[in-house]
């Protein structure tokens, strides 16, 4: 029994030892651990994004407001008690977009995770009502965009959208949900319109109500920016295109900022406030219309006698015509065994510099483009900044470079020689030549300002980078005058831009359709107009050029639209809140 009594003693004396040294090592070799797992297991963290800030037009017109909306998270720690078929109908989602969000790998155990934004208030009463059936489930008030003008100016303006996982290095500070700048504006200015987040910890309960706040950050706004577009001039190409495609650029000409930059048909940014659901992206992207493509950036045509100001231009630089050289136009130019003809049937008879630029004679830019060469002519097209990018940056977007061809560049891309037949079609601004609408309007910018190619800004009272073109004054003076006579004289090509408010000069050109069969008749098969225009013609301020695909002649169809947008930005006191939609 003594012998029992003294194994027993010993086993007891053991047992104590391996629990007074569990006890040691949690509390002293592992008490740190354990205390952080169990204020985590008690405590929140929530993230909070700053309001952003607004977004101004020149005028100090507001394009963007900021607007409340709600959202439903879950915590980490109720994922595995949860139901998520009860759960998918409650928030009215698939289960499987559902599994897919709570089954995310780069899901932090501290910070809650967004299940659907942009709930409703029913939907938030419904939650409510059933938050106790769901460990871990609250709703929270977050700040969204709302943009004010809708698919006005939305390609400049841009939109929000989700964290991209190539971004997530950069926004550690971010909730993974948040929403920053992707396009646009909003994505070249982000960092400037975010802010600095905030955030708090906050005591909760086993259900994960909320019981007290521990601390709290709050985030700071984001700072305001002022871009140089008038949205008055963006209304009016709106209203001015109708169901037509195309794009207008507009630049003040003296600082290179953008007045206007629309693409149309264009998309609504409130699609992607709250984050865009599948179905609505599939149909922005999947629209043969293609409502996302930026065509003031991205559309590069052959830009038809817009291109003309520089053969004549040059033509005048390089000495090859005098102002007063003459020639008859029957109607067309015969070169061997080709026929390449005018625009006007009958032909203009004698025309001089001035009235070939006014009545836009083909055959007349035939004999100086075959006086100049085309080598000549791409010095002065490139000094002008086509066939290469203006720099403009308006992020995700790809701007074209457009194309200024040579004899090198067909030798090399083509295998093939350059002919004269070649030079014509280049001289009247077709065949190989492509210039995107943003281009024409940078080109315009310079011949009016006095030969100065400056880069476009997009915020306002910011000057772009500028180069001085050497070209003289008088002969720049005399391409002025002959637009001028385009739009004011009797014979030229862009009467209907004429206006009673203030002197317009221009050009109309028109792009034909690559693969155009004669007899074919509907909308694709008709060519694309092209007009270039600046005002007032004296100390000129706003140069543009309007691109519409598929919509006929310039003169019929670009130059009234070009009236409208010049007229609209003279009209200063008109109430600019009408603008809005």
């Amino acid at each position: 029994m003594a012998r029992k009594l003294t194994i027993a003693s010993y086993l007891i004396i053991a047992v104590f030892v391996i629990i007074i040294l569990r006890l040691w090592q949690l509390q002293i070799l592992e008490g740190d651990r354990y205390k952080k797992l169990s204020e985590t297991n008690r405590l929140r963290i929530i993230k909070t994004p700053a309001p952003r800030g607004i977004i101004y037009d020149r005028n100090g017109i507001p394009l963007v407001k900021n607007v409340p909306f709600f959202s439903v998270l879950l915590s980490p720690d109720a994922i595995d008690d949860i139901d998520l078929d009860a759960l998918a109908r409650l928030l009215n989602m698939s289960k499987e977009e559902l599994s897919e969000k709570v089954n995310r790998k780069d899901i932090s155990p501290f910070v809650p995770i967004k299940l659907k934004m942009g709930i409703s208030f029913e939907e938030v009463a419904r939650i409510e009502a059933h938050k106790s059936d769901f460990q871990g489930l609250f709703v929270e008030t977050e700040v969204g965009r709302q943009y004010l003008f809708g698919k006005t100016a939305s390609h400049l303006i841009g939109y929000l959208g989700k964290i991209k996982q190539s971004q997530i290095s950069d926004l550690k500070d971010f909730p993974a949900d948040a929403l920053i700048g992707q396009w646009g504006a909003e994505a070249v200015y982000d960092k400037e319109l975010r802010g600095t987040p905030g955030g708090k910890v906050v005591e909760i309960d086993a259900i994960g109500r909320e019981l007290r706040l521990i601390s709290e950050n709050q985030p700071v706004k984001g700072k305001d920016i002022y871009l140089s577009i008038d949205i008055r001039l963006h209304k009016a190409i709106h209203e001015a295109f109708g169901n037509k495609a195309g794009a207008v650029v507009a630049f003040k000409v003296d600082t290179g900022e953008i007045l206007a930059l629309e693409s149309l048909p264009s998309f609504d940014p409130n699609l992607f406030a709250k984050g865009i659901s599948n179905a609505d992206w599939q149909s922005l992207i999947n629209d043969p219309k293609k409502p996302m493509l930026n065509r003031a950036l991205q559309s590069q045509y052959p830009p038809g006698s817009t291109f003309k100001m520089i053969t004549a231009l040059a033509a005048l630089e390089e000495d090859v015509v005098k102002t007063d050289w003459s020639v008859n136009c029957t109607g067309g130019l015969t070169y061997g065994s080709w026929t390449f003809g005018c625009w006007k049937k009958g032909g203009h008879g004698g025309v001089n510099f001035h009235r070939a630029i006014v009545e836009s004679c083909d055959v007349y830019f035939y004999e100086i483009g075959k006086r100049l060469g085309i080598e000549k002519i791409h010095k002065y097209a490139t000094a002008f900044g086509l066939g290469k990018e203006t720099g403009i940056n308006l992020t995700p977007v790809v701007e074209k470079k457009g194309l200024i061809p040579n004899a090198k560049w067909k030798s090399e891309v083509k295998k093939l020689q350059w002919y004269l037949g070649d030079t014509f079609i280049s001289s009247i601004g077709q065949g190989f030549v492509l210039a995107t609408p943003i281009q024409m309007a940078r080109m315009t910018a310079a011949i009016v300002n006095g030969g100065y190619l400056i880069s476009p800004t997009l915020l306002k009272d910011e000057k772009g980078q500028t180069t001085k073109i050497d070209v003289s004054d008088d002969n720049l003076n005399r391409i002025k005058m002959a637009m001028a006579g385009v739009v004011n004289e009797g014979g030229g090509t862009a009467r209907t831009a004429m206006s009673s408010i203030v002197q317009i000069g221009g050009k109309t050109g028109t792009s034909q359709v690559v693969g155009k069969k004669k007899g074919l008749t509907g909308e694709k098969y008709m060519d694309h107009a092209w007009f270039i225009a600046f005002a007032p013609v004296k100390d000129s301020e706003i140069a543009l050029s309007v691109f519409v695909e598929h919509g006929g002649g310039g003169g019929a169809v670009a130059a009234p639209i070009a009236k409208r947008v010049i007229e609209a930005y003279y009209k200063k006191t008109e109430n600019t809140n009408d603008a809005k939609d």
